[in-house]
């Protein structure tokens, strides 16, 4: 990931090619056509992703973390798809993974939004079981998860197929606990207000309902403590 975002340019929407290169990518996914196609994903893809995440920044980044945009390379090393190059652009505001995250992406499937509690260390795992087992915080975040599925959201995560170590059979929570990484999306399938600056106006209307759940992970879960591999 890059450092703090810096664009000279305003958001006004994804450049008229950016799905239509990454459907070039899903159909040739190499670095003869990444090359031959860098100029459109500079043009219509990172730099508005620059711009976008300048203007949401100072209302989501104040007290939460900077703005970064995600390498465009796949880590190959541990994966049977050596593919070499991720088929969406996907940037993030957060103080560290898994501690909450206002996410949004732009791809094939047009604008996708998220936040929540992605890619949990052990130690998270462990501080978001003990917060969904106290009745105080774990009411809450059903409230809010309830709230965002009312709102067109859906919750998605990793969870166990039977109840983590050490809770009860009955534990009203039992669901919530199984999860090892939970967290809400909302997708835009591609249209005209995705090449407009409408696509700021979803996406910021989309962060702010799920702002509840960020705080929720930021002030239970938080950062790994763990070093980073």
């Amino acid at each position: 990931m890059g450092g703090t975002i810096v664009s000279p340019m305003k958001f006004a929407g994804f450049g008229e090619h950016a799905v239509e290169f990454y459907d070039g990518l899903l159909a040739d996914n190499s670095k003869i056509y990444w090359d031959d196609n860098l100029a459109i994903y500079q043009q219509d893809v990172k730099a508005p992703m620059e711009a976008l995440l300048k203007e949401l920044e100072p209302e989501f980044g104040a007290d939460f973390g900077t703005a970064k945009i995600f390498r465009p390379y796949r880590d190959v090393r541990f994966s049977g798809d050596k593919t070499p190059y991720k088929t969406h652009c996907g940037a993030v505001i957060e103080q560290g993974r898994g501690g909450g995250a206002y996410y949004v992406e732009v791809g094939p499937e047009g604008l996708r939004v998220g936040g929540g509690c992605f890619h949990l260390e052990s130690d998270q795992i462990a501080r978001y079981r003990q917060a969904v087992d106290t009745d105080i915080h774990g009411q809450a975040l059903e409230k809010v998860l309830a709230s965002l599925r009312r709102a067109g959201w859906e919750i998605r995560g990793d969870q166990l197929k039977t109840k983590p170590r050490g809770f009860a059979d009955d534990h009203p929570r039992l669901e919530l606990l199984k999860y090892r990484s939970v967290y809400a999306i909302r997708v835009w399938e591609p249209d005209d207000a995705l090449h407009e600056r409408t696509s700021l106006d979803r996406v910021k209307k989309a962060w702010r309902q799920v702002r509840a759940f960020n705080e929720w992970a930021r002030d239970h879960v938080g950062p790994s403590e763990k070093p980073r591999r």
